[in-house]
């Protein structure tokens, strides 16, 4: 394997801790208006739940509104292109996570650069990955998975958050690194993935 995607791999599937980013630092007085809190993802989502708690509670200890705003697409890129591109005066905020970071080493000509264009705020979460199988699935560990997947080649699936995202990466390189074939199912948000999980939809 070569090296720098070996090292693209091994970051993606760090755990996914996101945080609030913004253009600029805060005034003294902040806030004296609403706040935006942009999030790359449809609600519902783990993202989405997490930036709709931290407004809440900001805007009751800060007497200001702040307000989460939906804008998925382009794995993320999207939103983080609509903040890059508002005024820098810390009203516009972005929840950024490895999906972020991912799209950095994916993408040659993204209109704006994390490490220049944004300042980070706070930490909010840190969220680890884990291997969901629905109960038809008659498996009880990881080994017994691998070997099910090996005996099925192609026919588990692999649901994750979106193309890129970071539980897509994460799949993949369980997948080299196991030695299987399953099918890549991506989804636009977390939540109407595990619905279809606990249905039998995907496995």
């Amino acid at each position: 394997m070569q090296p720098q995607r070996r090292r693209f791999l091994h970051l993606a599937a760090t755990a996914g801790a996101f945080s609030l980013v913004s253009r600029n630092g805060w005034a003294q007085a902040y806030p004296t208006k609403p706040v935006r809190i942009v999030v790359g993802f449809a609600a519902g989502g783990t993202t989405d739940i997490v930036a709709r708690l931290v407004a809440q509670w900001l805007s009751e200890r800060l007497g200001q509104q702040f307000v989460v705003e939906n804008r998925p697409g382009a794995s993320t890129n999207l939103a983080a292109e609509a903040v890059a591109r508002a005024p820098a005066d810390g009203y516009t905020l972005l929840t950024i996570g490895s999906t972020n970071t991912i799209n950095a080493t994916l993408h040659d000509r993204l209109s704006f650069n994390l490490n220049r264009d944004f300042t980070m705020v706070a930490g909010l979460i840190r969220s680890p990955f884990v291997l969901e199988v629905h109960p038809s699935v008659p498996v009880k560990t990881v080994p017994e998975f691998i070997a099910a997947a090996k005996g099925n080649p192609g026919k588990i699936t692999m649901a994750s958050f979106g193309v890129g995202s970071s539980s897509h990466v994460a799949g993949e390189l369980f997948k080299m690194m196991a030695g299987v074939d399953l099918l890549h199912v991506p989804y636009r948000v977390s939540g109407p993935r595990l619905t279809d999980l606990l249905g039998g939809r995907c496995r």
